[in-house]
């Protein structure tokens, strides 16, 4: 196992470093770090930002130095658990698969060999871990896509995604928060909003959560927008 590093990111972050790969138990160790240092609340740590394998700590030096900060993340570290895990938060994810939701859905099928019910079988029976966010608000960041539906990203991007739009590239799956350009390979969509800027939390998941789709027909995607709108809706969220 990796010994965590701890490396300067300018005069006010500092970065605690597990690894460089994509991994699980890094992942953890990032999760179980965080999860400790918000539990102190150490004065002069503003902001952390968790990855796939390092966490970004923004830190006021005029009320904490580098020297004092690292010695406290070094002593949270090991009292952390190296592989523990928190308590698990799974966000049931609603998907409508193919059609125009998922305009990729079939090259999946030849790129893949395997028919689209099976692809949307195997894409929604994983509970997918939040491994981080980033690129867009609420982009997440998933891992744990099986590799019988990976799949390369566009040769060509598109220029707009919908937002919601539930897409694959290479060994990753994730969702589009946003109407934004993006190469990832559309196979559904999801009616819940992953970023709402008006919400009081802006961000549907946090870095550490874990998503699994549920399959959705065309007219349960659209029931789902309205109780959205009218505010009925209710997230199932499960441990």
């Amino acid at each position: 196992m990796n010994d965590m590093q701890l490396l300067p990111a300018g005069d006010r972050a500092l970065v605690a470093e597990f690894g460089n790969t994509i991994d699980p138990e890094i992942n953890n160790r990032v999760h179980a770090l965080a999860g400790r240092i918000l539990q102190e609340s150490i004065p002069g740590v503003l902001e952390l930002v968790p990855t796939f394998r390092s966490l970004l700590i923004h830190y006021d030096p005029d009320v904490i130095s580098h020297t004092a900060l690292c010695e406290k993340v070094r002593l949270l570290e090991k009292s952390s658990g190296r592989t523990a895990e928190t308590v698990r938060r799974v966000l049931h994810i609603p998907c409508c698969y193919g059609s125009h939701f998922g305009p990729d859905l079939a090259d999946m099928e030849k790129l893949t060999g395997i028919s689209r019910d099976e692809i949307v079988s195997i894409h929604s029976s994983v509970d997918y871990k939040v491994y981080m966010l980033g690129f867009l608000p609420g982009f997440v960041y998933l891992g744990g896509l099986d590799q019988r539906i990976e799949a390369p990203r566009l040769a060509t991007p598109r220029v707009k995604i919908p937002r919601g739009s539930v897409g694959i590239g290479g060994s990753q799956t994730g969702v589009y928060p946003l109407d934004s350009p993006g190469g990832w390979r559309l196979i559904g969509s999801t009616p819940l909003d992953f970023y709402d800027p008006d919400r009081e939390e802006p961000v549907l998941c946090r870095a550490g959560d874990y998503i699994r789709f549920e399959p959705v027909s065309s007219s349960e995607y659209y029931d789902i927008r309205q109780k959205l709108q009218h505010g009925t809706y209710q997230l199932q969220i499960t441990n």
